[in-house]
């Protein structure tokens, strides 16, 4: 069959969207070619349409398929044409084997050629993911740390303050930025969900409410701290399902291999572990104004154990399978490096919030509790040397995150800049919070001061990984689409 003839069969059976899928019957003209005898002895007979005209009729079969590769072709062809030796056909028909010697060479050579189109901010709002939370986790949790600092003074709580109006700030341009990506790019919500890396930051967006609790309630009136328990009921229940529904969708449609393993795998379940803060602390402010009464404190307090017990078994399993990732595969490369601090925070986040809430036993609880005179005490004790035995496992996992980068150090190699930067930042928050809490509880000064050392240096590195981000930001490093060459 002849190519015009196959050229007129595809055009008049094409479909409206311009793309017809080939079929035994029904094949694009750049499959035509001599075809072998059944005995494979015979040479075949060489067809008279020379190599220029079989990919020109295919050009013109994916010019009607994809209509930009339409475009780009035109382009190219208002361009004068330049004489190359080694495209020109030889005597016999065929082209010399140094040019493109099938269609995908062509179709590379124009995509190569074309022109790239200029990205405006619509495309790097596109680029916004879930990721960008981690800011707001770590700029939340200095604000946390600033408040929990032994030695206050008014320019501390200055300096707390500010960080948690900022972190309001930086979650409204979160929330809006992300909301117009999904605007811009429909279906990349859903998308979200199912991407590897993504999908497991989509839980970072609760630290917000601690910080109300801290600097917001011991201020307002009464209603602020109903509102928190009502916001407290809302954010369990919802933590509880959102958990189990990640989970259910990463565990349904991906694939985490072992050796790329990361402790990002525990993000799914970091709101479980951040119901118990929230509550130590909304219990804190409300005791600290003669308020317990206005709220169900055992229930509110006994719920947050509940849940926050769950996330941090859930993150023992997952740490352990991290500790195997590394006993088998070394430790991450150099992009999912930074994800090693986030095996610090599950553990200082429960240590710091059963510490909190069982200092706060004999206001949370009634004086028979259980049937028992001395049940307050007893919890007590036992929530503070469980506190501290995790505090000492948070403590180990920062000895081996901070190790682990010890390679930059002696090599003086850089490392690429990511958002999971900020896990430098706020599982270190975690652990400084549980400090500051043994310590007081202890009565240790090296402890108090250890903290406020830490709490000095996090903020050093917010301000430097803030820096950077900016910086990355303006010289397109991030939020730019990534180029498919």
């Amino acid at each position: 069959m002849a190519a015009p003839h196959r050229d007129a069969l595809v055009g008049s059976s094409t479909p409206a969207d311009g793309y017809e899928s080939p079929t035994e019957d029904n094949q694009p003209a750049f499959f035509f070619g001599p075809t072998p005898t059944a005995s494979g002895a015979t040479t075949p007979a060489r067809i008279s349409i020379s190599c220029h005209t079989t990919v020109a009729a295919g050009v013109t079969f994916l010019e009607r398929a994809h209509p930009r590769l339409g475009r780009l072709q035109q382009a190219r062809a208002r361009q004068p044409p330049s004489r190359d030796p080694s495209r020109e056909p030889s005597p016999d028909g065929y082209q010399s084997s140094n040019g493109p010697s099938n269609l995908d060479a062509v179709v590379l050579d124009t995509e190569k050629s074309s022109v790239p189109r200029q990205i405006g901010l619509k495309d790097r709002i596109a680029c916004y993911q879930w990721t960008f939370f981690t800011m707001t986790m770590a700029t939340g949790g200095v604000a946390s740390a600033l408040h929990g600092l032994v030695y206050q003074a008014e320019w501390v709580t200055g300096f707390g303050i500010a960080f948690c109006l900022l972190n309001i700030v930086l979650f409204l341009t979160n929330c809006a930025l992300l909301s117009m990506r999904f605007y811009l790019r429909p279906g990349s919500l859903r998308k979200s969900f199912t991407d590897q890396v993504e999908s497991l930051f989509i839980p970072a967006i609760a630290v917000i409410l601690i910080n109300i609790c801290q600097y917001g309630a011991p201020h307002c009136g009464v209603w602020l701290l109903k509102t928190l328990q009502i916001l407290f009921w809302i954010y369990t229940g919802l933590s509880a399902f959102a958990s189990a529904g990640l989970y259910l969708v990463l565990w349904s449609t991906l694939v985490f291999p072992i050796h790329m393993m990361t402790p990002t795998w525990v993000f799914p379940a970091y709101p479980l572990m951040l119901t118990a803060p929230f509550a130590g602390n909304l219990i804190a402010a409300a005791s600290a104004t003669g308020r317990i009464d206005v709220l169900y404190a055992p229930a509110v307090a006994l719920s947050a154990v509940a849940t926050q017990g769950t996330g941090c078994l859930i993150s023992l399993m997952i740490s352990s399978a991290f500790i195997y990732r590394l006993m088998t595969q070394k430790l991450p490369r150099d992009f999912q490096r930074p994800g090693v601090f986030i095996s610090i925070g599950p553990y200082a986040f429960t240590a710091s919030s059963i510490a909190q809430l069982g200092g706060q036993a004999n206001v949370i609880l009634p004086p028979d509790f259980l049937g028992t005179v001395h049940g307050a005490d007893i919890i007590k004790i036992i929530a503070i040397l469980v506190a501290l035995w995790l505090w000492g496992l948070s403590m180990w996992f920062f000895l081996v995150s901070v190790g682990s980068l010890w390679k930059y150090v002696r090599t003086g190699k850089g490392m690429p800049f990511q958002m999971t930067w900020w896990s430098f930042v706020f599982p270190n928050t975690a652990l400084v919070g549980a400090t500051e809490i043994m310590g007081a509880i202890f009565e240790s000064r090296g402890l108090q001061l250890f903290g406020c050392a830490m709490t000095i240096a996090l903020v050093i590195a917010w301000v430097s990984i803030f820096a950077t981000m900016i910086y990355c930001i303006k010289k397109r490093k991030l939020l730019w689409p990534k180029s498919k060459a």
